[in-house]
């Protein structure tokens, strides 16, 4: 079973989100909570494998709870839920360590699916979405953004970082580079101790702040 604790301060869409989940035969809502704080001190004690974690919410949001969460040893994969209207915050989420992000008016099924995503430990990335998302708020890269260390990739591995940045699947990036998806994910792995990230998403991140990538390129 898959463990997962909502965080949202909106009564009607915490158990709304609990009750499209705990029909799911995989899925275990373990609590609901209305704030930042409560969800990283629940996240503590109850040892969820998923948070979705809202944005706005009072006492602590939910940018900060991420930053939080993941800072713990084990730390529960974070799922983001927001709204278009909230994109410019989403970015800020990606950076905390959430594992990836839905938006709130999506079916059941994808919210449900999104969940299995990040429990099974993938980064949740909807290619239009997210690049659409990181091209709005890169625009002007943070200042303290060090020097890409691309030196220390080979030619295939920095290949590999520029299309994982442009949303493209490990089937896909098979095809695109004609090998095995074994050697995709081997490329992947490397690419990502190389350069001290966690995941796909903060592969997306770093190659767009490095301008490996800039907006509007094509897959």
């Amino acid at each position: 079973m898959i463990n997962v604790l909502v965080a949202d301060d909106h009564a009607l869409v915490r158990s709304g989100l609990a009750s499209m989940l705990n029909v799911q035969p995989d899925i275990t809502i373990v609590d609901a909570v209305a704030d930042g704080l409560e969800a990283v001190k629940r996240a503590a004690e109850l040892r969820p494998d998923v948070v979705m974690m809202d944005i706005r919410m009072p006492n602590l949001d939910g940018i900060e709870a991420t930053r939080r969460i993941r800072a713990r040893p084990d730390a529960p994969k974070v799922l983001v839920l927001t709204t278009f209207d909230l994109d410019q915050y989403v970015y800020s989420a990606l950076r905390a360590g959430a594992s990836g992000f839905m938006l709130k008016d999506a079916p059941p099924s994808q919210l449900a699916e999104g969940v299995r995503t990040v429990a099974a430990g993938e980064a949740l990335l909807a290619p239009a979405v997210t690049q659409r998302l990181i091209a709005r708020f890169l625009r002007t890269p943070p200042a303290d953004v060090a020097a890409a260390q691309t030196e220390i990739l080979t030619e295939r591995e920095l290949e590999v970082l520029r299309l994982l940045a442009k949303g493209l699947s490990n089937a896909e990036l098979a095809d695109r580079l004609i090998v095995s998806e074994p050697t995709v994910k081997t490329h992947v792995s490397r690419v990502l101790m190389k350069l001290g990230l966690r995941d796909r998403v903060q592969a997306v991140v770093y190659a767009y702040e490095h301008g490996l990538v800039t907006p509007g390129d094509e897959p």
